[in-house]
């Protein structure tokens, strides 16, 4: 099976926000194109959400959300966190549990960033208080370097046809 080719991966936080929107081997007017795709994907994501709802499914897995010219994939975490993936279209099958496991060392990647107890969620001049906007405002800084890089680490291991291993 050739590798996947990820191109993008967006991070949005619970109230829409844009947390980290991650390009890969895209050149630098195209990453705009991804924050347009991202922002597109939430209206999908709210659809599949509320048939969820109605069904009372628990998949955090949304599916394929739409084609354009790449093909655009999501995941809702439980605190409401969507990940967006876009992979560049290609006629090699791509399989469900091969996103889901990307999805899931992504996940997990986040999960560990936000649960340092040394990386400071709150926004300057507003000491003591985390909002939602926080994550938002510190995502580029150096403290969340680390996040950039397990983000960039799993979007080379796609690449290059590695198998993905979510440890939690």
């Amino acid at each position: 099976m050739a590798p996947l080719r990820l191109n993008a991966v967006a991070f949005v936080s619970s109230q829409n926000h844009p947390i980290l929107i991650r390009t890969f081997n895209q050149p630098k007017q195209d990453e705009l194109k991804y924050h347009y795709i991202a922002h597109t994907s939430l209206d999908v994501i709210d659809e599949r959400i509320t048939a969820a709802t109605a069904t009372k499914s628990t998949d955090c897995y949304l599916g394929l959300l739409y084609v354009e010219d790449v093909a655009v994939y999501g995941y809702m975490t439980p605190l409401k966190v969507k990940i967006i993936l876009a992979l560049e279209l290609s006629d090699a099958l791509v399989r469900d549990a091969d996103i889901v496991a990307i999805f899931k060392a992504l996940h997990t990647a986040y999960r560990r960033s936000i649960a340092n107890p040394f990386l400071k969620l709150n926004s300057p001049g507003s000491e003591n208080i985390v909002t939602d906007h926080s994550t938002i405002i510190y995502a580029g800084t150096p403290k969340w370097k680390a996040f950039r890089r397990r983000v960039d680490e799993i979007g080379k291991a796609v690449s290059t046809g590695v198998p993905i291993v979510s440890s939690a």
